[in-house]
């Protein structure tokens, strides 16, 4: 990650927290120009405009913890399932994790509403810091979390987010990946759990 992108997180981070903890009004004028300052520099250094960088970047209250995102390991006769977004990109079905929901009941939420299966969440894979293995590089933090489920019944439905489902052999896995969501080492990673009975869970 560059340099500048870290400091404009930990400058963001810190300005949240002022202001989550302060009621001094110096203090919160201090903090509020802080976070103008940390999205200045994302919209300096990207092709986002500020009012964006501070929707994205600058819009949560309270101390800042990375966002969690759960992402669904389904298998059978050893293929990966894969769910073809409307970007015409592929990856792992999930998303982020709603509030009022786990991290094993979000996955299994998502998996019904991206697929229209129905799943057993059953072993953790992976935990992984997701700007040390996906591009691009988000201006917050986010943990993402494969979960290896069972397939218990139902078939696709159409739906807003995806227009198929597919299992892929890991010879067969798609060039046209959602990168920013799942990647080829990601899926590789988890045809490696999948056919390691004492498979460890990884984590960064």
């Amino acid at each position: 990650m560059e340099k500048w992108i870290k400091w404009s997180m930990e400058i963001q981070s810190l300005a949240q927290s002022g202001l989550a903890y302060t009621d001094n009004v110096y203090d919160i004028e201090r903090y509020e120009r802080l976070r103008e300052i940390s999205a200045e520099m994302l919209a300096e250094k990207t092709d986002l405009s500020i009012e964006k960088v501070k929707d994205l970047f600058c819009n949560e209250t309270g101390y800042q913890t990375p966002k969690i995102d759960t992402r669904a390991v389904i298998f059978k006769d050893n293929k990966i399932l894969l769910v073809h977004e409307n970007n015409n990109t592929w990856s792992l079905p999930g998303g982020w994790c709603d509030v009022l929901e786990s991290v094993k009941s979000n996955t299994v939420k998502e998996v019904k509403e991206e697929t229209g299966l129905d799943v057993n969440a059953i072993k953790v894979v992976a935990i992984q810091d997701r700007n040390k293995h996906n591009k691009p590089i988000y201006a917050y933090g986010v943990c993402k979390v494969f979960i290896l489920c069972d397939v218990i019944s139902g078939e696709f439905e159409k739906n807003i987010e995806t227009t198929e489902i597919k299992y892929f052999s890991q010879d067969e896995i798609p060039n046209n990946l959602s990168d920013e969501k799942t990647n080829k080492e990601q899926i590789e990673m988890c045809f490696k759990a999948y056919n390691d009975k004492n498979w460890q869970t990884q984590f960064d």
